[in-house]
């Protein structure tokens, strides 16, 4: 199969998208419906989220093990600790090989139940991701990520050390990083010059989501998990009861992003798309990173 990095590595700036699994047939339908209209836009890669503790464990793999039968999509499933011991950690990564998916993103992941409450190993599992990530690489030919904090992660003060800290997960075998979201281009930047000078050059992919509505937009400040600053709620806010002008806005907003981040050479760009298509096929095909051939584009 594709490693996420040889798609990453073919001279021209893509773009990826991530889901979550499905929770019910209705939700499913959706899935399937983005995935479809995406498919033809040749995303890099695609990536399915891994609940709180496992919590939609078989839900991943098993979409996970579809997008790499069904489709022509290089996938990509999630991976955390939580609550996990390491022999039903290498049960989860066996059943991924066995579904045909060698590409995984290692995270430690959250608390279930509180995100920001204290993290307590399983008393039979790990307790770092870079310790996954050797796990993950010990078992067999995987293309490993990890995930990167251009804010910072929430438990680390200090963004040199939280870049310490992402500079061991790559020297324990991940061979590429995606950033959680940021409230800003300059933070993502200024986390790659950290990174750059500690020596470190694999992909680091920055993470975006259009701004489509005011409740995205609080979700889009709760994942990054910071405040939403106020020149980003002052220009958005106001036309809350507008909703297509504040879509029309928010999509503006982050295409202008995505455009500063191009030209900064980053290798793509991972949508995070709630599991919906429109705005990201917007942002992509408006940043010229639709991959059809040119008869395809407009049929």
């Amino acid at each position: 199969m594709t490693t996420v990095v040889d798609r990453l590595n073919g001279g021209r700036t893509g773009f990826s998208v991530e889901f979550f699994p499905p929770r019910n047939d209705e939700e499913e339908r959706i899935l399937w419906r983005a995935v479809r209209e995406l498919e033809p836009l040749d995303p890099a890669f695609v990536s399915v989220t891994y609940g709180a503790g496992g919590s939609s464990r078989d839900r991943t793999i098993r979409t996970t093990g579809r997008i790499a039968q069904e489709t022509t999509l290089t996938p990509m499933a999630h991976l955390t600790a939580v609550d996990h011991s390491v022999a039903e950690l290498r049960n989860v990564i066996g059943s991924y090989a066995a579904a045909g998916v060698r590409n995984v993103l290692a995270v430690r992941g959250d608390p279930p139940g509180d995100p920001t409450g204290p993290w307590v190993a399983h008393p039979k599992g790990l307790t770092y991701a870079e310790e996954l990530v050797r796990l993950v690489r010990e078992l067999g030919e995987f293309c490993v990520g990890v995930a990167a904090f251009p804010h910072g992660h929430p438990r680390s003060g200090d963004p040199e050390v939280d870049a310490d800290h992402l500079v061991r997960k790559i020297d324990a075998g991940a061979g590429f990083a995606i950033a959680q979201l940021f409230l800003e281009p300059e933070h993502f930047l200024r986390l790659r010059d950290r990174m750059a000078a500690r020596g470190c050059d694999v992909p680091l992919l920055p993470g975006v989501m259009p701004i489509t509505t005011p409740k995205v937009l609080a979700k889009f400040g709760e994942l990054a998990g910071v405040e939403i600053p106020r020149s980003l709620s002052d220009r958005l806010l106001p036309l809350a009861d507008d909703p297509a002008a504040f879509r029309a806005a928010g999509v503006e907003l982050v295409t202008g992003w995505c455009e500063r981040l191009i030209a900064e050479g980053v290798p793509a760009l991972h949508f995070y798309t709630l599991n919906r298509s429109r705005a990201t096929r917007e942002v992509v095909t408006s940043l010229g990173l639709d991959r059809r051939p040119v008869a395809q584009v407009g049929a």
